[in-house]
């Protein structure tokens, strides 16, 4: 088999040599001149093709046009340099090159301009330099999108990342959305986990919840005020990285953290009931990545963070009020309107003016310093979320108007108002008719707000089966299960009508079972023998009056 390569050549012609072979046999044999035979014994190596020189091409009177072209951008502003269609255009319109092509001067133009820009001292453009980092000194902050099932309904929320620099240990928090709630909230969380502050710079992007306005192209930016005392009151010192994509290399970091993050712990998506119990399991993953290494470090994220965490900045005692404080007017549905979404109020609030605190999953509702209302945040825009509780005053003298309403589709929805609310209502309204049977499921509700969910629904089931279709059955059958705490049988809704085996209990007044309950009575019966002697009254003077005379 021939040689399959010429250092393969060499090595056989040496090979052959030493075991005796002439060089005119050699050439013979492998089919080759003397002067390759005699290359071949004296290096084992053979000499590099020589390259061919330069074939002129025709753009070569107009290099230095070009190169002077390029040169002068060096110094022009970066939004009006030339492009390779623009120099091709003014060679053709200034010099009359009519025999160029633009292939031909798109590939010299993307050649040389690196080159001269490198000869000019401005450095290589695409370069990156490796860091170190100080224990304890420098963090990286930013957001990601990430997608969840939340209550059987596929949703994206914003992932916060906060992320020491020395070890890579990273704190995530998910919210409804990226607003400023948001940012404050996870830099509270992260700050809380790590047990301190960093002592030199945190690196930001240019959000609108931290840079009201990007001055030039420099590093000087207009903070927000309340950003500005949110890191006045934690001592953390802002850097904030270059606009666009080309700044994302200053913070690179924590950008591959989230993606890091997202790809291990949110493929599948994961299925929670609330962003409460999603942020529970966040916390637990973010434990477990103290366990991994990152290449090519020598230790896991968790030991570097040991060494770092003494280093921090203590946190501050005083807490910082994260959330956004709204004051709103409530309209004559009852709502209020906070960022597109609407929210229920109790309806005696109508007119009034109220106080919203916006968090970053949930909102508060005061009124004169008392809560009135907590919601938890809307994902979507132009939503509402409803409670029916807070109709029930206005539904007590309209009736009428909750078969259609929202709030009971929305209570319907959430699992609050059940089949056997639905059971109980129509059995109502057929004993009393739909004005008086829908009054007494209202009656009804309005226990809600003195007994648990749990009670209440029992209490209507008992009432139901034995015909009791009044508010005081129901809450005298929900204090019988609270009494009780006997709830096995409220967990699953019943479908339909009621098991015969539950029978029919007997429902007896609130009065004969308080007095059921009392201890027994040992004390003997009073005696009205000591009053008899008021009957033995003495005469005007003084005398006695004689037995059997009338007074």
């Amino acid at each position: 088999m021939p040689p399959k390569s010429k250092v393969d050549l060499y090595a056989a012609i040496r090979r052959d040599s030493r075991a005796g072979m002439s060089n005119r046999a050699l050439q013979h044999k492998y089919g080759v001149g003397f002067r390759t035979v005699r290359k071949a014994l004296n290096s084992v190596w053979p000499e590099p093709r020589k390259k061919l020189p330069p074939r002129r091409t025709r753009l070569d009177p107009y290099k230095g046009l070009v190169d002077e072209m390029l040169r002068a951008d060096l110094s022009a502003p970066r939004k009006q340099r030339h492009t390779a269609k623009r120099i091709f255009d003014r060679l053709v319109a200034e010099h009359g090159a009519d025999d160029l092509t633009y292939g031909i001067v798109r590939a010299y133009v993307a050649e040389r301009r690196e080159e001269i820009r490198f000869a000019a001292g401005r450095g290589v453009a695409k370069a990156f330099v490796p860091q170190s980092h100080r224990p304890g000194a420098e963090a990286e902050v930013d957001f990601g999108d990430v997608t969840i099932r939340l209550a059987g309904e596929q949703v994206k929320c914003s992932l916060f990342s906060f992320r020491l620099s020395y070890s890579g240990k990273a704190v995530h928090r998910v919210s409804a959305s990226g607003g400023q709630e948001a940012f404050f909230e996870g830099h509270v969380h992260a700050l809380r986990v790590l047990g301190g502050v960093p002592t030199g710079k945190v690196h930001y992007d240019n959000l609108n919840s931290a840079v009201a306005q990007v001055l030039g192209f420099n590093r000087a930016r207009v903070e927000t005020e309340r950003w500005t005392a949110f890191r006045s009151h934690f001592g953390i010192d802002a850097f904030y990285c270059r606009p666009g994509i080309e700044g994302a290399h200053e913070k690179g970091g924590v950008e591959g953290q989230i993606g890091y993050f997202r790809r291990n712990h949110f493929v599948p998506v994961p299925e929670v009931g609330s962003l409460a119990e999603l942020n529970a399991m966040v916390d637990r993953w973010d434990e477990e990545d103290e366990a991994r290494r990152i290449r090519p470090r020598p230790r896991t994220v968790g030991e570097y963070f040991a060494a770092e965490r003494p280093l921090l900045k203590p946190l501050p005692v005083e807490p910082f009020e994260t959330g956004r404080l709204f004051a709103l007017r409530v309209d004559r549905y009852g709502q209020i309107s906070v960022r597109t979404n609407r929210y229920s109020v109790p309806v005696r609030l109508i007119g009034r003016r109220v106080r919203v605190m916006l968090h970053a999953s949930e909102l508060v509702v005061y009124e004169d310093g008392a809560e009135v209302a907590r919601h938890e945040r809307l994902m979507a825009k132009a939503g509402s979320r409803l409670v029916l509780d807070h109709y029930l005053e206005a539904l007590v003298r309209k009736p009428g108007a909750l078969p259609g309403s929202t709030a009971l589709e929305q209570a319907r929805s959430a699992g609050k108002f059940t089949p056997v609310h639905d059971a109980w209502w129509a059995a109502a309204c057929k004993a009393h008719g739909d004005r008086e049977g829908t009054r007494a499921l209202i009656e009804v509700l309005l226990l809600g707000r003195h007994m648990p969910h749990e009670h209440l629904v029992a209490g209507l089931a008992a009432a139901l089966r034995a015909g009791a279709l009044t508010s005081d059955a129901v809450a005298l059958e929900a204090r019988k299960a609270a009494e009780t705490d006997d709830t096995a049988g409220t967990a699953v809704l019943p479908q339909g009508p009621l098991p015969e085996r539950f029978g029919q209990p007997k429902i007896t007044s609130l009065t004969e079972r308080r007095l059921a309950h009392l201890p027994p009575d040992t004390r003997p019966l009073p005696s009205v023998a000591v009053y008899d002697q008021l009957l033995r009254r003495r005469r005007p003077g003084g005398r006695p009056r004689p037995e059997g005379e009338e007074p």
